[in-house]
């Protein structure tokens, strides 16, 4: 079975970090259920379960396979060099399973088109940005 693994910076605000599990339950019911049997988040810092912490719980699962992607808009420094050198603690901890690590959500080809979809929107309902 294959799981993802939604990463996300984590944050002091309880409420941002709900955001992001609900996140994960929306993909879970939508299309994601249908590629991955489990869809959970995990966080850098701040917030738990740590990267590392939900790999295994991926593991615990079922899963063989865990897909680990950055819900991150740049390739700082979390993206280039933190994030993966928790997946790769992961990887020689769970020498059994399958562990990659995707692009970046701000990579992605589709985000450039999703921005301007959403800018339209909010003109279309009248919303002001201010």
């Amino acid at each position: 079975m294959k799981a993802l693994l939604v990463v996300a910076h984590g944050s002091r605000r309880a409420a941002s970090n709900d955001e992001v599990r609900k996140l994960c339950k929306r993909i879970r019911e939508e299309k994601g259920g249908e590629e991955f049997g489990v869809v959970m988040a995990g966080f850098l810092e701040l917030a738990e379960p740590s990267i590392p912490e939900g790999i295994e719980k991926c593991i615990e699962l079922g899963a063989d396979q865990v897909v680990v992607l950055p819900y991150f808009l740049s390739a700082g420094r979390h993206v280039s060099e933190d994030i993966p050198a928790e997946v790769e603690k992961a990887r020689i901890a769970n020498l059994h399973a399958s562990i990659h690590l995707a692009p970046y959500l701000g990579s992605a080809p589709g985000v450039s088109r999703l921005l301007v979809e959403l800018a339209e929107g909010g003109e279309k309902n009248g919303d002001s940005f201010e």
